[in-house]
């Protein structure tokens, strides 16, 4: 590995101006600060860990909170997509990522006992139970945490737009001619409240009423109990002409529930999914669907955690939401 004293000879010039022109220092010359900066890319320089982390006082390393109650791990489209966008940024600006949980080896320990443990910086907080005890403390503390689609007190947030994007589908399904749309939602949680509130509030504004048999409570990612509520609700004396999906991957139990009573779609019932992942666009037929941004869901979560750790004095704690985009497919029929 190549050290600052070789860059240093390299370019002729002190290991102090080189320390300078890594460090953003404005009392040496642009030409000399452009020339070093370039001469330590090209011979592949990287400063210590150690010596940086004793000179900043960080550790240059993110934690990662990620609880995925279907155990679908990194596979979860919605949060792998998430995390990989979050690594990506956080990774560019010079930090790496640990993921961080309640043991170290085989040792129960608590969230904020193994965050100092590993001397984190920050924490990204990417799903969670919101009424987890060791979740709330560590919340809690001095540590600089973001969280997706949960709020905190006095800590920055980052969410998907759930009233837009359930506003934009059912305002899509009303266009078609639509009356009587069932929804299966997820499990209460924030996210589920928000689409809930959009869901009715946008048909109350069309003078839709919709039965609460039509409104089920489900699960997210888990096709098994989405194809059992589709079963009830297809059951009904009056079946809905179109049902609303927890998301893309649950969608699939209900599908192959209609497929299994010989219904067409969207001949003879209309779907559709929340999410937008690739499943989607190769479900025939194509799923229409709410598409999140993922991808500036990770960033925006990354770039938030960055500024609460590098300028913790100047940063205050932000809502930032995200919005994404209706993606229609050939899953919603037109009725005349």
């Amino acid at each position: 590995m190549i050290s600052i004293k070789e860059v240093a000879k390299h370019c002729g010039v002190s290991v102090a101006t080189v320390s300078k022109a890594l460090n953003g220092y404005s009392d040496i010359s642009e030409d000399t600060k452009e020339k070093i900066i370039k001469a330590a890319n090209e011979l592949g320089y990287f400063p210590n860990s150690l010596a940086r982390a004793l000179k900043t006082n960080k550790s240059y390393n993110i934690g990662v909170i990620y609880n995925d109650d279907t155990e679908s791990g990194l596979s979860h489209e919605y949060f792998g997509a998430i995390l990989q966008s979050f690594k990506v940024c956080v990774e560019k600006s010079g930090y790496d990522v640990t993921f961080i949980n309640n043991t170290i080896g085989d040792k129960k320990v608590s969230y904020l006992d193994h965050c100092k443990y590993r001397s984190l910086d920050g924490v990204f907080i990417a799903s969670l139970v919101s009424d987890n005890i060791d979740v709330i403390q560590l919340a809690n503390s001095d540590i600089p945490v973001v969280t997706i689609d949960h709020k905190f007190n006095n800590k920055s947030a980052v969410f998907s737009d759930n009233i837009s994007g359930i506003r934009d589908l059912v305002n899509y399904i009303y266009s078609m001619g639509h009356r009587r749309i069932a929804f299966i939602h997820g499990q209460y949680t924030s996210v589920t409240q928000n689409r809930l509130i959009s869901f009715y509030k946008t048909l109350e504004e069309y003078g839709v009423s919709i039965k609460d048999e039509y409104v089920r409570k489900g699960a997210f990612h888990d096709p098994k109990i989405t194809a059992e509520l589709t079963r009830k609700i297809l059951d009904l004396p009056s079946r809905p002409s179109c049902i609303m999906f927890p998301d893309d991957f649950s969608a699939v139990g209900g599908i192959n529930v209609i497929h299994e009573r010989g219904l067409k779609i969207p001949r003879d019932i209309s779907v559709v999914g929340y999410d937008g992942i690739l499943l989607s666009r190769v479900l025939s037929p194509k799923l229409t669907t709410y598409k999140q941004d993922t991808k500036m869901l990770g960033q925006r979560a990354a770039e938030q955690l960055i500024k609460h750790i590098e300028k913790p004095k100047t940063t205050l704690p932000e809502t930032i939401v995200v919005k994404g985009e209706l993606q229609i497919g050939n899953s919603v029929g037109e009725l005349l």
